[in-house]
């Protein structure tokens, strides 16, 4: 028998940490405008991130689309230069994951209010991949 952790079978990948943005998430912190730090920090998902949920809150969702799947590709470059393999663990413990998982969140709103119910499907599958605990945690079903 294989041992198991949280995320599967210990022969599997390892969980990918980003090393995050420390200025871009500084800022969002501090208050900046999300559309100035998007400017300043274009590979910081956590910013698109901030823009999307914006987006929907606003009932802007074709910009939230948008601002999402920018977030959700700047994501997946990091993903990849960090060693992900487009699969295995993102955890969503670890703070400099949430901009790519809340990138996939807002798109599978996005999707989801726009009848676009394959990639909201993809969307989900993609966060259940990632971490199973992340799509609770980011309020998506």
């Amino acid at each position: 028998m294989v041992p198991m952790t949280s995320f599967g079978d210990l022969l599997g990948p390892q969980p990918t940490l980003l090393p995050g943005d420390e200025d871009a998430e500084s800022e969002l912190l501090n208050k900046a405008d999300p559309k100035q730090v998007a400017a300043d920090h274009p590979t910081a998902s956590i910013a698109w991130a901030y823009l999307a949920e914006a987006a929907l809150a606003d009932g802007e969702t074709i910009t939230a689309y948008a601002y999402a799947r920018t977030g959700y590709h700047r994501g997946l470059d990091q993903l990849r230069r960090n060693g992900w393999k487009g699969f295995g663990p993102v955890p969503y413990s670890h703070e400099p994951n949430r901009g790519f998982l809340r990138c996939v969140a807002a798109l599978a709103r996005a999707a989801q209010a726009i009848g676009e119910s394959d990639e909201h499907a993809r969307c989900l599958d993609l966060l259940e991949d990632c971490d199973p605990r992340a799509a609770e945690a980011l309020g998506v079903e």
